[in-house]
């Protein structure tokens, strides 16, 4: 499970930043399409759209598993 949970974090991780990116080429570029995923896979159009798939199933899961997964969450005490 360590391995599952380690794959989707770091596919969220590449998500957050995508978008972040995507939303930060947009206010500073006038609309400039900063989206790092396309320019890499940009040529391979399907290969990009399983990335996005991965991505996508990647938050879900970690939505559903964090509790189990997170050693705060998990321990039932919070700060």
């Amino acid at each position: 499970m360590k391995a599952t949970h380690m794959v989707a974090w770091i596919l969220v991780m590449i998500g957050g930043l995508n978008w972040g990116l995507v939303g930060l080429g947009w206010v500073v570029g006038g609309g400039a399409d900063w989206n790092v995923v396309h320019m890499i896979l940009g040529s391979w159009p399907t290969v990009e759209g399983i990335v996005y798939i991965l991505v996508g199933l990647s938050a879900v899961y970690e939505v559903v598993m964090h509790k189990k997964n997170c050693k705060v969450c998990g321990s039932g005490s919070m700060m």
